[in-house]
């Protein structure tokens, strides 16, 4: 059986595939083999992978919401657009849960030109420039013309000293960052030239997804309790995960959230945010 991407191409369809995205939303193996085999009797020959998503969703979320938040993730970081400035802080706050110290959109003088810089971070003394690459549509991919053009920037700003965390810093590691994914062309150029890169699914044991699930990074566009004109205006609060709403509680009240729909968002947070 045959199931087709947003892009138009048609590739088999692998409920094994289909499974481990269900599992990773922590629900069980009893709960995760029910859904699959509904689907089963719903899926059919030429059928989107958009809908198959839809559909193992409002299972999931009919089981219990954090786990159709937790499913949701990779969808909900492409909410983070359309311009990526809020892609942009969500790639902070996932490096300042390694203990690193970040700053967002800075101008920077390099030896030739001036560069506007997505993201900067340090630690131990050692400062890495953060290019934010955002993709709208969930097929893109960032090609090798990426890394090449910020490779030219990274080399123009090494070579002079700016004021960031102190007031003579010298940036000396380069980072990309995407929403999507990287082509094999990107990641060899990238490797050549030690630009790292981090991606959805890339490194594989070191990912977005990885991190996400590992340090309960959920942005809070994956929350199921929430309409979309509500995150926006959260986005434009500051709150950037769904964590930040268990020490800022009083945002939704901001956005005019009832104590009753606060109650329940914030049980849907505590649950999402409770690692496994």
């Amino acid at each position: 059986m045959k199931v087709r991407r947003q892009s138009g191409d048609s590739v088999d369809y692998d409920p094994e595939k289909l499974k481990r995205s269900l599992l990773n939303s922590g629900a069980s193996v009893i709960v995760v083999d029910k859904i699959l085999q509904k689907l089963t009797n719903e899926v059919y020959d030429g059928i989107t992978t958009k809908n198959i998503y839809k559909k193992a969703f409002s299972l999931l979320k009919k089981n219990a919401n954090f786990h159709a938040a937790r499913y949701n993730v990779k969808t909900a970081i492409h909410l983070l657009g359309p311009a990526g400035f809020y892609f942009e802080q969500y790639i902070a706050r996932i490096f300042e849960s390694e203990k690193y110290e970040a700053i967002t959109n800075l101008t920077l003088q390099g030896r030739c030109v001036s560069h506007e810089v997505d993201v900067l971070v340090k630690k131990n003394d050692r400062i890495a420039m953060i290019e934010c690459k955002f993709h709208g549509s969930k097929e893109a991919a960032s090609d090798v013309k990426v890394p090449m053009y910020i490779l030219s920037r990274y080399n123009d700003l090494k070579q002079v000293s700016h004021k960031i965390f102190s007031q003579k810093d010298q940036i000396s590691e380069c980072w990309i960052a995407t929403n999507n994914r990287f082509t094999s062309d990107a990641k060899d150029f990238a490797i050549c030239n030690d630009i790292k890169l981090l991606s959805w699914d890339y490194p594989k044991d070191n990912s977005i997804k990885v991190k996400n699930y590992r340090d309960c990074l959920y942005p809070v566009t994956c929350l199921t309790t929430i309409t979309l004109a509500e995150k926006e205006k959260l986005l434009s609060l500051g709150v950037i995960l769904a964590r930040d709403l268990t020490t800022s509680p009083e945002k939704l009240s901001e956005i005019m959230i009832s104590p009753r729909r606060e109650k329940n968002i914030l049980k849907e947070v505590t649950e999402l945010c409770r690692c496994f």
